[in-house]
């Protein structure tokens, strides 16, 4: 519940497990020109699930459990314990527990603590909207700036050959991919800030969590086809010396 922008995260986070056969395939690319191929879908898919759970549907099932058994300060106490139980389980897997997620435990705390302090579940849930609604931004300058974020991102966790990369057709996808994320964030933000103050609590977590999940779903559904299109139209044609 405490990581702003959590669907994000969750696609992120999908690299993980697929990272060495990327490294590979990157190697491969460099070899071959401007060819790239993104690992199978079925292998992202099995990455992403546990993290979509952990990161998405538990924290919501955690503060939603305590909050009916115990109030307000309940749930707020149960979200705070859900983040830093995870950092606990990190550190002692051996994993380390890296600065951004130390922060991040921070913010949930504060907010957690200004929540308890005002009585209002609002200034709890408000602040991770306002961080989507940052990243929704972020996306869509990044693209005049022809400094595509959802590029940054992909090559950051994602080696790819530079010949691939300075591609008009793959310049071309991540601009629009970052288009669609931007609004993907905004309509998030947006569907966030209209249900937090017009419904209640219950009716926030379940139906918000349920709908920005489809729409990152869907947003998900059309990136990866996307890509694959546009690596295979790329791959397709030969290479320049």
């Amino acid at each position: 519940m405490g990581r702003v922008p959590d669907l994000a995260g969750t696609i992120i986070a999908t690299h993980a497990g697929a990272r060495g056969s990327m490294h590979q395939k990157a190697a491969d690319g460099h070899a071959c020109g401007h060819s790239f191929e993104l690992p199978r879908l079925g292998i992202l898919l099995r990455q992403a699930a546990p993290r979509f759970v952990e990161g998405v549907i538990a924290p919501v099932a955690v503060f939603y459990a305590a909050f009916a058994l115990w109030g307000l300060n309940g749930g707020l106490v149960a979200a705070v314990g859900w983040v830093y139980g995870g950092l606990a389980w990190r550190y002692a897997r051996g994993h380390g527990v890296p600065g951004m997620l130390l922060l991040a435990a921070v913010g949930v705390t504060v907010r957690a603590g200004l929540a308890a302090a005002t009585h209002s579940p609002v200034l709890y849930f408000l602040q991770p909207t306002l961080g989507t609604l940052m990243v929704s931004g972020s996306f869509l300058v990044s693209v005049p700036l022809r400094r595509p974020l959802a590029q940054k991102i992909a090559t950051d966790l994602v080696p790819m050959p530079e010949a691939f990369l300075r591609h008009v057709r793959v310049r071309r996808f991540f601009s629009r991919v970052s288009l669609l994320w931007a609004s993907v964030f905004l309509a998030n933000a947006a569907l966030s800030l209209w249900m937090l103050f017009s419904q209640s609590i219950a009716v926030f977590l379940w139906v918000r969590t349920s709908l920005v999940a489809a729409l990152g779903a869907v947003a998900v559904a059309v990136s990866v086809w996307g890509f694959r299109r546009c690596a295979g139209r790329v791959n397709a044609e030969p290479a320049t010396a």
